[in-house]
């Protein structure tokens, strides 16, 4: 991997995911728009693991993001810095196993004001990365409790924390139906009155649900990116194993109902990756926020498609497309978990739906 990384960077291809939006300069992205960098995340997704070879894979990404939107020059330098120059990972702890973490106002976990900075307290998990020995850095999502504002949407708040601060202990590894996706992994932990310094706050108290917001907005789209590649390695593997398999006189190729798979599959993946390049493309245009619509739509659409074309592979390998021989399996479970991760169906459904009365009755 870090002879890969090493290649890569030698060739201009590093930290693709920081696209002008973000960067306008291009001092550390490649200079690519959102609607360039849709296609070289395609690609990426053919592969569970390419996306780091490039730096970018999340939650790294979306934390890079919002240290170079947010961050103080301090906080670059001690964080954003070395995770740019891939020489560190990070975790983005903010879903809790007591609340629907779907709502990212339900978050629980403690910030409390004390001297010289605040103190943690909370449970986490689904706080990937975090078991990673180059993990050093975890972006934390909490409420202080003597907030007394009215409004829901500041009550929460975003901080930086040493993952090596005393208090901060990793309880275990969560799978994924069955795959535990080490080294990187996904775990539950537990911060017992973790000490971090005032200046490690992000953008100060009760930003927390506008950071979140800036955050998750192009991670949504990101996934979707990938998942078109993983769609149409899907759907290779899908036409190359019917092609040499033979069942009831004639190879599977040329059965009715697996010509059909392969052109549904075809259809359905071309819609998707045209409804991820418009919604690169409003980004581009209006950004993040403008194309919030259109962002919610692939979030939706793009684990669906991905999830039936990894089916129907799955179904034409037969036994072997369950078992670790092909990367199938691995493909439905990151496909299936997507429809959850970055917020769940239902919560896209619900925006997208909100938007379109919304637009629509501003036409009337």
């Amino acid at each position: 991997m870090e002879n890969l990384k090493t290649l890569a960077r030698s060739k201009g291809l590093w930290n693709l995911f920081l696209t002008l939006e973000t960067d306008p300069k291009s001092e550390y992205g490649a200079g690519l728009t959102t609607l360039q960098y849709s296609l070289f995340a395609e690609i990426m997704g053919r592969s569970p693991w390419s996306a780091e070879v490039f730096n970018c894979s999340a939650p790294d990404t979306g934390n890079m993001e919002v240290l170079f939107k947010l961050g103080t020059p301090q906080q670059k330098e001690k964080w954003l810095y070395p995770l740019l120059n891939g020489e560190i990972r990070s975790c983005y702890a903010m879903t809790e196993p007591e609340v629907a973490s779907s709502d990212a106002l339900n978050i629980q976990s403690s910030i409390t004001p004390t001297t010289g900075g605040y103190i943690l307290s909370g449970r986490k998990w689904w706080t990937s990365g975090a078991q990673d020995t180059r993990c050093k850095l975890c972006v934390f999502m909490g409420k202080i409790p003597t907030t007394t504002t009215e409004s829901r949407h500041q009550k929460h708040t975003v901080i930086l924390v040493a993952l090596d601060s005393p208090g901060i202990e990793i309880l275990r590894p969560l799978t994924v139906f069955g795959f535990d996706d080490a080294p990187h992994g996904h775990s539950e932990v537990d911060f017992k009155n973790v000490f971090v310094p005032a200046e490690n706050i992000i953008l100060g108290e009760g930003k927390g649900f506008e950071i979140s917001q800036v955050r998750l907005g192009p991670g949504r789209i990101h996934h979707a990116m990938r998942l078109i590649g993983l769609a149409e390695r899907s759907l290779e593997l899908l036409i190359a194993r019917s092609s040499t398999r033979v069942a009831f006189g004639k190879r599977l190729i040329e059965q009715g109902s697996v010509l059909q798979d392969i052109a549904k599959s075809r259809c359905e993946i071309d819609q998707a990756r045209l409804l991820t390049l418009k919604a690169a493309r409003m980004i581009d245009l209006y950004g993040s926020k403008g194309a919030r619509k259109e962002i919610a739509m692939i979030k939706v659409v793009a684990p669906k498609v991905a999830s039936k074309v990894v089916d129907r592979a799955i179904q034409v390998h037969g036994g072997k497309g369950v078992s670790q021989d092909t990367p199938l399996a691995q493909f439905w479970a990151h496909a299936r978990s997507l429809k959850l991760a970055d917020g769940p169906d239902e919560v896209h459904l619900i925006t997208i739906s909100r938007q379109e009365i919304s637009q629509l009755k501003a036409k009337l």
